[in-house]
């Protein structure tokens, strides 16, 4: 008795599902983002139960290398609700885990340029949190201006475009 057997189907493997925990809106309007690296970050219990929750913000918050280590300033993380006295400070500086090559070609490129690290954003890969950097040049008024305009008039073309088809 020949049995058939039946292929599995897989998922693909390229990327494993991602599930974000919060969003630097602001960074992509007040900032020129030039490269995206990718870094984990070191959190405690009550922070992880907390991102968990979704109750994390990266508004104003930045990244900077001191000593050969990455740090994130100024990224809030609620304290857990049930965390009682094993909760963490809210504001506290958060070590980055990443290559020591990749830190130092970061640090070498904000010497050079004048360039800071910014945060875009917070997410779970695979249980684990990992955050999306950005080398980052800051924005002038005329140059926000400009991509404004920039993108209504494209908003404008892709609507004209659609009535024509």
């Amino acid at each position: 008795m020949v049995r058939a057997e039946k292929k599995r189907e897989q998922a693909p493997a390229d990327k494993p599902p991602v599930k974000v925990i919060c969003d630097n809106r602001r960074a992509r309007h007040d900032y020129e983002v030039l490269e995206v690296f990718q870094a984990g970050i070191e959190l405690l219990g009550t922070e992880v139960k907390s991102m968990r929750a979704g109750k994390a913000n990266l508004a104003d918050s930045f990244a900077r290398v001191d000593d050969g280590q990455l740090w994130l300033y100024n990224c809030h993380i609620s304290p857990y609700d049930f965390g009682n006295r094993f909760n963490h400070d809210p504001l506290r500086k958060r070590r980055l885990l990443m290559h020591r090559k990749e830190i130092q070609k970061i640090k070498s490129r904000m010497q050079e340029k004048g360039l800071t690290i910014i945060p875009l954003r917070m997410y779970f890969r695979q249980n684990w949190v990992k955050v999306d950097l950005a080398l980052a040049r800051g924005r002038h008024l005329y140059d926000k201006r400009e991509a404004i305009s920039k993108r209504e008039s494209k908003r404008q073309l892709d609507r004209l475009a659609k009535y024509v088809r």
